[in-house]
């Protein structure tokens, strides 16, 4: 009994002594270290730069990129700029009550902006941009009245932006470029100053800024002076004469044009009435042939080019409409149509047309030649059986087992490799994406459209400024700046990637609830070591090796930092030694929980 006793009371001497231990461990980091603590405990994956913050340090002046006031030992400056932070901004940043700059810029952080930021009121620099966060900008921001820097572009950040926003009369630069704001821009204060470079890539804004007026009465107008009841009247009444006058004018000018046009479409079509593009392979025509790639006569080409109408349309590309051309032998051919926008344009194709003639790939559509025609441009391209990947993935992605998609994969990184590091010049294709990707009878793939490739004419910087692609591929330094290089090929391939792999669009509404694309989707799986559950549950026999070398190169090229990307070659040399040939292993089942 009394040994029982003792061993009570050595218990309770140890734990006293644990107790008093904890105290003072928590006693011993500041207020300030205490939050940047809670702040790390939301960021479950960086590329380690928090793991040198240690809770035991007295205050976290000494941390990686904290710093401090040599006097109070306040915390004045967080950065932690592109090392790859996944998670979201815990609200105890806004404990940092003398927080002067705050940069976490060209990370993976999702969620919304805690406005708990508005309490950091000594704050001159807040750089959030380059990341998924989602919601809207939160009204406290307006009480950081010594803020002079404000940067949130590139993220998916919706609703509008604050008036509180106009009264930073310190706001010096301003940034919400490529969000999904809307409404309208708030033009008192500072915001006024702003011009529309400090809101591209939000369609839905409106306002003074950006060149754009806002509808009327809408949910975003701002409300006016309130009108005497005579002057409404007045107003009815002058509103009533001018509408019953607009809609005589109005009818009677319909009336006259309907006359005036039918008079012109008998006139002109017709005795041509079913020809289809007839009125585009008249007089003026002619027909240019790439190596010999289209054995027939020119005469033969038209005639069979009159003869299409709607019925053998086939679907839409970047530039125009694709029919399905059958020759009398059974060759058949895919013919792209291309309105003629103006003589620039024209001059633009014909140079292009020249160098893409001369590109023969196994993984490239091949252009076999155009008709040349006085109102628009028919490419003549080999047709492809497949259909397109899109068409294929999101439509009867159940015929796509795992080593069909692997197959597509390499296919369609040889063909933009060959762009990228064979062809001269070289060529950035701008618009990867599932539709582009066009697939044969046994599903290799082919690299199409380059109507909207711009040929590299600096061999230094390979870089060119018209902006073009398709929403959910872009590289976020493209969306901001507009320049595209290799580098944003490589993104749009790794979405792409993850596209075929998940078999989801990058847009897909269940990212877009959640404030993300299917990359922050990646690194929200990744952030609890569940990256597998991307897989589409349609497709069967995908090996585990093959998957997680996939999702590492896939990884690799849509990182926020376009030197951690890898070449296009690079990423074929990976593929071909580590996803296509793994070591044999077992089957991951796609349907498994």
């Amino acid at each position: 009994m009394g040994s029982f006793y003792l061993i009570l009371q050595e218990l309770l001497l140890l734990s006293i002594l644990l107790f008093c231990i904890v105290v003072e461990v928590a006693e011993a980091l500041s207020p300030d270290g205490q939050a940047l603590v809670n702040f790390r405990t939301a960021i479950p994956s960086s590329d380690g730069v928090l793991t040198h913050w240690r809770p035991e340090d007295a205050d976290p002046c000494g941390w990686k990129g904290v710093k401090c006031d040599l006097k109070s030992k306040r915390v004045i400056s967080l950065i932690l700029s592109n090392h790859k932070l996944s998670g979201p901004i815990s609200s105890d940043i806004g404990k940092l009550d003398n927080l002067q700059i705050l940069a976490l810029h060209g990370n993976n952080l999702y969620g919304s902006i805690p406005p708990e930021l508005g309490n950091c009121t000594e704050l001159k620099s807040l750089f959030l941009q380059g990341n998924y966060l989602s919601g809207s900008i939160p009204d406290e921001l307006g009480n950081l009245s010594k803020l002079e820097n404000l940067d949130l572009s590139s993220n998916s950040l919706s609703g509008n932006i604050p008036a509180s926003l106009g009264k930073l009369t310190n706001l010096a630069s301003f940034n919400v470029s490529t969000n999904f704001l809307v409404g309208q821009i708030p033009s008192d204060g500072r915001l006024a100053n702003f011009g529309n470079e400090s809101f591209l890539g939000n369609r839905k804004l409106c306002g003074q800024q950006v060149n754009a007026v806002c509808d009327a009465g809408g949910p975003t107008s701002f409300a006016q002076p309130p009108i005497s009841a005579e002057s409404q009247n007045k107003k009815k009444y002058s509103g009533r004469l001018l509408i019953s006058a607009s809609a005589t004018v109005g009818a009677l000018l319909l009336v006259a044009l309907m006359c005036f046009w039918g008079c012109f479409l008998y006139k002109r079509l017709g005795k041509n009435d079913g020809r289809g593009l007839a009125v585009d392979v008249g007089a003026g025509a002619s027909i240019v042939m790439f190596h010999g790639d289209l054995p027939y006569s020119s005469k033969d080409i038209i005639k069979k080019l009159e003869a299409l109408n709607e019925e053998h349309i086939i679907g839409s590309g970047g530039f125009g409409t694709v029919y399905k051309l059958a020759m009398d032998d059974g060759n058949v051919f895919a013919l792209k149509r291309i309105v003629k926008m103006n003589e620039g344009f024209d001059r633009f194709f014909e140079r292009e047309l020249e160098i893409l003639g001369s590109i023969k790939h196994r993984y490239l559509v091949n252009l076999r030649g155009y008709c040349n025609s006085p109102t628009s441009k028919l490419l003549i391209y080999d047709f492809l059986s497949g259909g397109s990947l899109d068409e294929v993935l999101h439509e009867r992605s159940e015929q796509l087992d795992w080593d069909a998609r692997l197959t597509i994969i390499m296919g369609a990184a040889k063909g933009l490799a060959y762009l990228h590091h064979d062809c001269s010049p070289r060529i950035i294709h701008r618009d990867i994406k599932s539709s582009n990707i066009l697939l044969d009878g046994n599903f290799e793939a082919r690299v199409s459209d380059f109507g909207l490739a711009k040929l590299l004419e600096d061999e230094e910087s390979h870089i060119t400024t018209i902006v073009a692609g398709t929403f959910g591929y872009l590289a976020p330094e493209y969306m901001q700046s507009g320049r595209a290089t290799e580098k944003t090929d490589v993104y749009s391939f790794g979405v792409l990637v993850l596209e075929v792999v998940s078999g989801k669009r990058p847009t897909d509404a269940t990212f877009i609830e959640k404030g993300l694309n299917i990359v922050g989707w990646l690194n929200f799986l990744a952030t609890e070591s569940r990256q597998r559950d991307i897989v589409d549950p349609h497709c069967e026999r995908v090996q585990t090796e093959s998957l997680d070398a996939l999702l590492s190169v896939a990884t690799q090229c849509v990182s926020s930092n376009p030197e951690e990307r890898p070449t296009m070659h690079r990423v074929v040399q990976i593929l071909e030694s580590e996803v296509m040939t793994p070591c044999p292993s077992d089957f991951y089942d796609s349907n498994s929980d």
